[in-house]
C-alpha cells in the first residue's frame, strides 16, 4: 500500500515539473478523462490497520550426534553464504571460582585464546587468522564458556584446526596472563566511572548477598593471587570432550563435516568426572535503601527490586506480562506517569528478570533529577501496589502480550539464533518444545493471571532500594522511612600476598640470601654501608611516555631514602626519613601520603645492600619460593621477590607498585652491567618491566659510598 501510495505521488510530481509542449506541439483538442479512471487514495489509522498472523516458528533440522571422545555435535547446513561459524559451549562458569581468587574463570577465558598454543603464539594465530579475514575467540561467564570461530568456506580446514589446538591444547603464556591480569586491574579501577553502572552491581550484590558466588567481587588481591598453574588446573578441570557442546553452523555438507570433525577430535580423548551442579541461590530479602554517594554526578541512578525467578517457571509468562504493562515501554504505567505525567524521571523500566538455572532481578530502574528521587519513588511503591490489587485493562494486557509474541519474529529470524538457542536449551535441560509451550502460556496470560503473580510474587516490604548520587541528593531518602544504610566504593588496596612458609623454607632462604651476600662482596663489607648515592638516567619507553629524568638517589642506614628527579618542568624531591614523607618541588614542602607514600617506603625498602641484609633485620622475613627466589616482606607490608642468577647474585626483583590513579602494577627489575665498587657488587643497569612489559630503562653513572650523610641530607631544600 506505501508502495503504491508513493509511486502514485511520484508520478503526479513528475507530471507537474513536465514543461509545456511548444504551440506546434500542442494537440488540437485535450482527451477527455473519466473521473472513475483515477484511484481513490484513503488513509488508515494504525488501530484500523490489519495484519496477517505471526507465521509459525520454523525450526530447522540440525543434526545431532556424539563423537567417540564424548563430544556432543551439533550440525546445521545454512547455504546462504559461504561462511562457516562454530562454538563449542563448555559447562563451566565463573561460579566455580575459588573464593580468595575470583576472576580465576575470567582470566582463563581470556588467555586461552590470547596465550595461543606450543606451536603459534596468540600474536602468530591473530596475524594468520587476519590474513584470512576468520576469527577465533574465547571467553567464561557466569554458568558457560565458549570458544568460537568463523571462516570463509575455502578457509574451514585452516580455521578448525586453529579452533582445535586452542581447544585442546592451549599454552597460557605468561606475558599474557600478565597482561590479562592488567587488564583485569585496569577494569577494578575503572568500576566506579559509572554511575548507572554502580547502581546495577551494587543492587545485584546486595539482593544475591555479597557473601555469595552470585555476589562476590572481583578485587586486586584476588586477582594478584591468581597463577598461571590456577589457570591450567581450571582448564584441566572443565575442557574435557565430554562436557562440551559443539555447533557449527554454515555452507558445509552434513556427512562430510560430521567425518571431518570426529578425525580432527579423535586424539583428544582427556577424560574427567562429571562437573558438579552450580551453587544454589540461598538469598534472603534485602529490605532497606542503600546508598552510594558521587559526587561527580548530576543525576540520582536508582534500582529497585527483589529476587525475580527462572525461565522454566510457570508462571513466567504471566510476571513478564506484568512487568511490561508495569515498565516495559512508552506505554507502561511506570513510563507514562513518572516520567510523562510528573517529570520525576529521566529513564525507567521494569523488567522480571529470569535465568535458565537460577532466579534473576525483578528490577525497576531508571535516573532522576536528585530533588525528585524521593517522590520518584513513592509513585513506583504506588504502582507497585496498585498492580497487586486491581485487575489490569484489556488494552494494555493486549499491548504488553503483543510486544512479548511479537518479538519471537526476533528470537528465531535467523538460523544462527534458532541453533544458538536450541543448544541452549539442551545445554540447561529445557525440554526441546519448550519454546512451543512458552509461547502457548504467553498467548494464554489473561488480567486474572497478572493480578494473581503481582500479588504472590511482588513483595513491597521485601523490596531493595540503591541509589547512586550526590550526598546532598540522598539525604532525603530517610524521610521514606526504611533504614537507609551507606555503601562503601572504595575499592581495597591490594594486600602483600605471602607464601606460606616452614622451618625448611625458611632455612633455605637463608641459605639462599647468604650466598648472595657473598657474592656481592660479603655480609661485613654489605654491612659497613651506612649511606649509599646512586647517580643515575632514567629512560621511559615511548608506550610509557618517553619521559627522562637525571635521578639522584639517597640511602641512609638505617631506612630512609631521597629521590630526587630532574625532570622537564623542573626538580622533584620525595624523601621518607623513617617517620614522615615529604615532596619538595622549589621551595615549597607538601606531605607525601598515600599511594606516593608508599611508593618512597618501598624505594627505601627495596634498597639493593639493605635488601640482602634482610636476614639480619627482625621485622623481616625471608623464605624460599623456588630453587633460586626467596621472598622478603616485612611487617609494614612491604614484599618482593628477589631472583638470583647461578653465581647467587640479584638478577630480578618482583613487587607489586602502589598505583597513583588506576591500577596498582606488578613490576619487575631486571639487574644488568654489576661492577664492584669500594668491594661491594652494584648493577649499573637496571631494566624495569610493568605488568609484563618494558617500560623503563636507568642507566647508573656513579656510586659513592659511606659519605657522611646524615638525617639533615635526607630532608634538605636543595
Amino acid at each position: 500500500m506505501k508502495k503504491i501510495l508513493l509511486g502514485l505521488i511520484s508520478i503526479a510530481i513528475a507530471a507537474a515539473q513536465t514543461p509545456a509542449p511548444g504551440p506546434s506541439k500542442m494537440p488540437a483538442k485535450a482527451p477527455s478523462v473519466q473521473r472513475s479512471a483515477v484511484p481513490r487514495i484513503t488513509t488508515a489509522t494504525v488501530e484500523q490497520m490489519k495484519y496477517p498472523p505471526l507465521r509459525p516458528i520454523q525450526i530447522p533440522k540440525v543434526d545431532v550426534s556424539t563423537l567417540p571422545n564424548g563430544m556432543k555435535l551439533y550440525l546445521l547446513e545454512d547455504h546462504e553464504l559461504p561462511l562457516v561459524n562454530g562454538t563449542a559451549l563448555v559447562r563451566t562458569g565463573n561460579l566455580f571460582d575459588p573464593a580468595d581468587k575470583v576472576g580465576l574463570a575470567t582470566i582463563t577465558g581470556m588467555v586461552l585464546r590470547s596465550g595461543g598454543t606450543k606451536e603459534k603464539t596468540g600474536d602468530q594465530i591473530d596475524e594468520e587468522l587476519e590474513n584470512i579475514a576468520a576469527s577465533v575467540e574465547s571467553s567464561i561467564g557466569e554458568t558457560s564458556g565458549t570458544v568460537r570461530f568463523s571462516a570463509l568456506k575455502e578457509n574451514t580446514d585452516a580455521v578448525l584446526l586453529l579452533f582445535r589446538d586452542l581447544l585442546t591444547a592451549p599454552e597460557f603464556r605468561q606475558d599474557k596472563v600478565a597482561l590479562a591480569k592488567t587488564q583485569l586491574r585496569s577494569s577494578i579501577s575503572r568500576r566506579n566511572d559509572d554511575a548507572h553502572a554502580i547502581s546495577q552491581r551494587e543492587f545485584a550484590d546486595i539482593v544475591y548477598g555479597r557473601n555469595t558466588p552470585y555476589g562476590w567481587r572481583m578485587e586486586y588481591e584476588t586477582v594478584d593471587r591468581i597463577t598461571r598453574d590456577d589457570m591450567v588446573g581450571f582448564y584441566k578441570r572443565y575442557y574435557f570432550p565430554a562436557n562440551i557442546m559443539l555447533a557449527v553452523r554454515g555452507d558445509f555438507s552434513t556427512g562430510d563435516m560430521k567425518a571431518k570433525l570426529e578425525h580432527l577430535f579423535a586424539g583428544w580423548t582427556v577424560q574427567q568426572s562429571p562437573v558438579p551442579p552450580f551453587p544454589k541461590v540461598d538469598a534472603k530479602p534485602a529490605p532497606g535503601i542503600f546508598v552510594a554517594a558521587k559526587d561527580d554526578v548530576t543525576q540520582t541512578f536508582f534500582a529497585i527490586g527483589q529476587l525475580g525467578g527462572v525461565f522454566r517457571d510457570k508462571d513466567y509468562p504471566a510476571l513478564e506480562v506484568m512487568a511490561d504493562i508495569l515498565g516495559g515501554g512508552f506505554q507502561s504505567r511506570l513510563f507514562r506517569k513518572v516520567r510523562t505525567d510528573l517529570g520525576y524521571a529521566y529513564s525507567i523500566s521494569a523488567n522480571w528478570g529470569a535465568n535458565y538455572d537460577h532466579p534473576g532481578l525483578f528490577e525497576v530502574a531508571g535516573s532522576t533529577r536528585g530533588v525528585t528521587t524521593v517522590e520518584a519513588i513513592k509513585v513506583i511503591d504506588d504502582e507497585i501496589g496498585r498492580i497487586r490489587t486491581a485487575e489490569v485493562g484489556d488494552a494494555e494486557l493486549k499491548l504488553a502480550k503483543d510486544t512479548a509474541l511479537n518479538s519471537f519474529v526476533f528470537a528465531f529470524d535467523t538460523k544462527a539464533k534458532t541453533l544458538g538457542r536450541l543448544i541452549t536449551y539442551e545445554y540447561y535441560g529445557y525440554p526441546k518444545d519448550f519454546i512451543d509451550q512458552y509461547q502457548k502460556a504467553l498467548a494464554a496470560v489473561t488480567r486474572a493471571d497478572v493480578l494473581r503473580v503481582a500479588k504472590q510474587y511482588l513483595k513491597p516490604a521485601e523490596l531493595t532500594v540503591v541509589a547512586v548520587g550526590t550526598p546532598q541528593d540522598l539525604q532525603p531518602l530517610a524521610s521514606l522511612g526504611a533504614p537507609v544504610t551507606a555503601i562503601d566504593l572504595k575499592i581495597p588496596e591490594p594486600k602483600a600476598v605471602v607464601a606460606a612458609a616452614d622451618p625448611a623454607s625458611l632455612a633455605k632462604g637463608k641459605q639462599l640470601l647468604e650466598r648472595a651476600q657473598r657474592a656481592a662482596g660479603g655480609a661485613d663489607k654489605l654491612a659497613a654501608v651506612k649511606d649509599a648515592t646512586q647517580i643515575c638516567d632514567y629512560q621511559a619507553e615511548a608506550t610509557s611516555g618517553g619521559l627522562k629524568a637525571k635521578q639522584t638517589n639517597i640511602w641512609l642506614a638505617p631506612g630512609s631514602f631521597r629521590q630526587q628527579s630532574q625532570l622537564p618542568f623542573g626538580l622533584v624531591i620525595a624523601y621518607w626519613d623513617g617517620k614522615v614523607g615529604g615532596m619538595i618541588q622549589g621551595q615549597n614542602r607538601v606531605p607525601l601520603v598515600g599511594p606516593q607514600l608508599k611508593q618512597i617506603q618501598g624505594e627505601a625498602f627495596r634498597w639493593w645492600p639493605s635488601l640482602l641484609l634482610s636476614d639480619r633485620n627482625p621485622d623481616r622475613t625471608v623464605n624460599a619460593v623456588g630453587d633460586d627466589t626467596v621472598e622478603i616482606a616485612d611487617k609494614k607490608g612491604n614484599q618482593v621477590k628477589l631472583t638470583f642468577d647461578d653465581k647467587g647474585l640479584p638478577q630480578k626483583l618482583a613487587y607489586q607498585l602502589v598505583a597513583m590513579q588506576g591500577a596498582p602494577a606488578s613490576v619487575e627489575n631486571t639487574f644488568g652491567d654489576i661492577k664492584e665498587v669500594d668491594g661491594i657488587k652494584l648493577p649499573f643497569k637496571i631494566t624495569i618491566s610493568q605488568n609484563g612489559r618494558r617500560a623503563a630503562e636507568i642507566t647508573v653513572q656513579e656510586y659513592k659510598l659511606n659519605q657522611g650523610l646524615t638525617p639533615d641530607d635526607i630532608e634538605k631544600k636543595p
